[in-house]
């Protein structure tokens, strides 16, 4: 009889655990969705001249970030999610720290400069970009961080959350792909973001490139079509 209580006690601390920690990550993120809602728009527009006026909010959400470090525990989404909210608001504080600019290539090595600093060690934005997201084998990441910059994927309105990572990141591509101030798409010829070209080898050889595109239009890409790339647009995404 003992032992059947003690059993009961432990698998309720389990279930309970688990659910703390389900919890917990969602409310990891939760500073930062409130934050996205205020000064986003629904196209991506960043409101840097209001937010530069709550510097201590993006703070905050930094600092719980850096108290709250993803392990080995933690699954491949809340990784990713982690990782992905990480990049883009440490991206966003680097902005209002130096605004107004009108573009980030301003600033002096945005992207190779100790910017993010957690359990003892400090993340340039290509370390968290090349160091962690791109060896997690997902390349729609390369449409849910965003640079500031028009050219970008658009910054998204919310969150990225692991509960609903596969369905934000399908919506973050999608939106994307079928942006025509992003990728021009045609049978016979695509015009693709420079995101495709520097970031290649997350989508492989041309073939596979037409094959992931097509995922996300209606448009029947012959497999001969012509590929170029568009010239990215550095301007502050404001």
């Amino acid at each position: 009889m003992k032992l059947n209580l003690l059993l009961s006690v432990i698998c309720t601390g389990l279930l309970f655990c688990s659910s703390y920690s389900v919890l917990s990550q969602k409310n990891i993120h939760q500073k930062w969705d409130s934050l996205l809602q205020e000064y986003v728009s629904t196209t991506g527009k960043v409101d840097y001249q209001n937010w530069e006026k709550d510097l201590q909010g993006i703070a905050s959400y930094i600092e719980i970030l850096q108290e709250n470090t993803p392990t080995e525990k933690w699954s491949k989404d809340a990784q990713l999610a982690y990782w992905i909210n990480t990049y883009n608001a440490v991206t966003v504080q680097l902005i209002l720290d130096n605004y107004p600019i009108k573009s980030i290539q301003e600033l002096d090595s945005p992207w190779d400069t100790k910017l993010f600093y957690t359990s003892g060690i400090g993340y340039t934005l290509n370390e968290i970009e090349h160091g962690i997201l791109r060896k997690m084998d997902e390349p729609r990441i390369h449409f849910a961080i965003n640079c500031a910059s028009k050219s970008c994927p658009k910054l998204q309105k919310s969150a990225f959350l692991s509960s609903k990572l596969d369905e934000q990141l399908e919506k973050s591509t999608y939106e994307f792909l079928n942006d025509s101030s992003m990728n021009i798409i045609n049978k016979q010829s695509i015009q693709l973001s420079k995101i495709f070209d520097w970031f290649g080898e997350d989508f492989g050889d041309k073939t596979q490139k037409i094959e992931f595109v097509s995922r996300y239009t209606k448009v029947d890409i012959d497999q001969q079509a012509k590929l170029t790339y568009i010239p990215y647009d550095w301007s502050l995404n404001q």
